[in-house]
């Protein structure tokens, strides 16, 4: 008998932090980017993205989190 183990796995990888207004909770508070991958896996090893990348900003504060586009560097 032979098991194929397949499936997806969703990962944020930490970017960066800066101090901003949260638009949900109107805070200035630390906000930590991630950017979220989603792969393809077979026998649990990631082999080739199935979704774009995606920007998320997730507030200190509130704990909101919210889809951006990617950010500008430090001015």
């Amino acid at each position: 008998m032979f098991f194929l183990l397949f499936g997806i796995r969703t990962r944020d990888h930490l970017v960066d932090t800066r101090v901003m207004t949260c638009e949900i909770c109107g805070w200035t508070a630390p906000s930590a980017r991630f950017a979220r991958t989603t792969k393809f896996t077979l026998f649990f090893v990631p082999l080739f993205p199935v979704a774009p990348k995606k920007f998320l900003l997730r507030c200190g504060h509130c704990m909101g989190l919210r889809t951006v586009q990617d950010l500008p560097a430090y001015v």
